[in-house]
């Protein structure tokens, strides 16, 4: 089964797709369960603040849902949430009345700046060790079902996340994983920076470690804000996921993980 549960369309502040157009590339490219996750934040300092509208989501959602009823897609309600371990209250309260099937959890920003900001601002392992930092503060305390692009500020260094990167930050790295685990939080296999740095987020050293340490719940996400990306690099991600020792991966309803075979 071929999932994408990592896709932004235009309630998201940074993408324009359509998303009954993006439903129908979907089933194009042979995704069989797609998962909407707009960009969404309570922190009105940041730029994702403001942009999305959950009636208009949801109504989209269900439209699409009607539309594709008697297809072979599943269509999911997601949301990523940006730095949700600033607002746990908040986000407790929003999610009584908004229902949604999946929660990913992201670090777009330290202290409100940008990770391309930080970057600029700190040499490049000091905004590693900021932004992973930061990473272990959202796993602590944030209720969310999966961690999104783990390694996610390579894409604004322009590097591969490399052993000796790795090895600097493993310590802290294996703090992240082991809340993860505990908490019953997965990790995703996004394939979005496999053009640009010629592997997904995370690499593949902490994707093993992961597993090593006992972590099974995975996702995959193409990160898409077009349409024709939709399902892009889900079948190397698949490889890579076997690579690392995975037999299954997660698929979610209401928030419930089961699995499938890969």
């Amino acid at each position: 089964m071929f999932t994408d549960y990592h896709t932004h369309t235009n309630n998201s502040f940074d993408s324009k797709a359509v998303m009954m157009e993006t439903c129908q590339k979907a089933l194009a490219n042979g995704v069989e369960q797609i998962c909407f996750t707009e960009h969404f934040t309570l922190n009105p300092n940041v730029p994702t603040y403001g942009h999305m509208k959950w009636e208009k989501y949801s109504e989209d959602i269900q439209t699409c849902q009607e539309a594709f009823k008697n297809q072979p897609l599943h269509i999911l309600k997601g949301i990523e949430l940006c730095e949700p371990h600033k607002y746990t209250e908040e986000y407790k309260q929003l999610f009584q009345k908004e229902h949604v099937d999946f929660i990913l959890g992201s670090v777009h920003n330290i202290k409100d700046i940008g990770l391309r900001k930080t970057l600029a601002k700190y040499s490049r392992l000091e905004a590693y060790d900021l932004y992973f930092k930061e990473m272990l503060l959202l796993v602590e305390k944030a209720d969310i079902d999966c961690l999104a692009h783990f390694d996610l500020i390579k894409r604004y260094s322009k590097e591969p996340f490399s052993k000796d990167d790795f090895e600097k930050f493993e310590p802290l790295i294996k703090q992240i994983l082991s809340k993860a685990i505990e908490r019953g939080i997965g990790i995703e296999i996004n394939t979005s920076t496999v053009e640009a740095l010629n592997e997904p987020m995370p690499s593949h050293y902490i994707l093993s470690l992961y597993r090593e340490l006992g972590g099974h719940i995975l996702t995959i996400g193409s990160d898409s804000h077009y349409s024709e990306h939709i399902g892009r690099g889900i079948k190397e991600a698949y490889a890579l996921a076997k690579e690392c020792g995975f037999t299954e991966v997660s698929v979610f309803e209401k928030r419930r993980a089961t699995f499938v075979s890969i």
